[in-house]
């Protein structure tokens, strides 16, 4: 690469790393909707509502994204994804978080994994900061999710210890 094209590149912004988690939800939005073919027609309307939610915004964020790349203000590079250096292993930890919560949901139940995850999530985005402030809200949010899907809209979440724990009582 010559100087030129390299002092190009870096005055363009790198928007290919912005892509990778919108193109993400819509693989998982699509794959969501042929999920939801043998549910109750009314779990289908919701789902459809919220999904083509998604969709729209994320179609909106391409075509962003597809604009910036015509007028040549951005490019379709990656460089974000490792870049600052010092955020790749925080990346890199929360992607196996994630996979973590995927692996454990069936055995932990909605309420504790989901738990799990925000906890440990915030602690290592907020760098080990504010133990008690992530726990508050990891609580909360995981009520809260527990008590809006599982008790309200009786949505088919994994029932771990604490679902069965609870039936009892909704």
């Amino acid at each position: 690469m010559t100087g030129d094209s390299m002092a190009e590149r870096r005055e363009k912004k790198s928007i290919g790393g912005d892509l990778v988690i919108p193109v993400a939800a819509l693989v998982f939005t699509l794959y969501y909707f042929s999920t939801i073919l043998d549910s109750p027609w009314t779990a289908q309307v919701s789902a459809f509502f919220v999904g083509a939610i998604l969709i729209a915004l994320i179609a909106a964020f391409l075509v962003k994204s597809a604009r910036q790349i015509i007028r040549k203000e951005a490019s379709w590079h990656f460089d974000t994804l490792v870049s600052p250096p010092g955020l790749v292993l925080r990346r890199l930890l929360l992607l196996v978080l994630t996979l973590a919560y995927i692996a454990l949901i069936e055995w932990g139940g909605f309420t504790l994994t989901s738990f799990g995850f925000l906890f440990l999530a915030m602690l290592l985005l907020g760098g080990g900061r504010n133990f008690r402030l992530a726990l508050l809200l990891s609580v909360s949010l995981s009520l809260v999710g527990y008590l809006l899907f599982i008790v309200a809209f009786e949505t088919r979440f994994p029932v771990g210890p604490f679902e069965a724990l609870m039936k009892p009582l909704f």
